[in-house]
């Protein structure tokens, strides 16, 4: 069985013991999250929601909170003596999926 979730403006494909990075929710390590389910299949058998599935539900273990790579935004213009150099790390949490419940 798997499920398609919503969290933080992206879509992921999740099933049953996955773990994946996402970025970060007010959570705290150890805590149990719900997550919006999208699609819900099971081999051929597919429920598609409208915009989600009613009485299904994925149940996430937040393993761990980290942050993602430095990321470095670099601006300039050619023979404008203009440069900005900035930096960016994204907030990330490690979710293990724990179940996925159909309705």
């Amino acid at each position: 069985m798997f499920a398609v979730i919503r969290t933080g403006g992206k879509q992921y494909r999740v099933a049953k013991d996955d773990v994946l990075e996402v970025e970060r929710v007010d959570a705290k390590a150890g805590d149990k999250i719900e997550l919006d389910v999208l699609m819900l299949g099971t081999g051929a058998d597919v429920q598609v929601g409208a915009p989600l599935v009613a009485g299904a539900s994925v149940t996430a273990e937040v393993v761990e909170m980290t942050r993602g790579p430095k990321l470095i935004i670099f601006k300039k213009k050619r023979r404008q003596n203009y440069r900005r150099k900035n930096g960016h790390r994204q907030d990330l949490m490690l979710l293990k999926i724990v179940n996925i419940a159909a309705a």
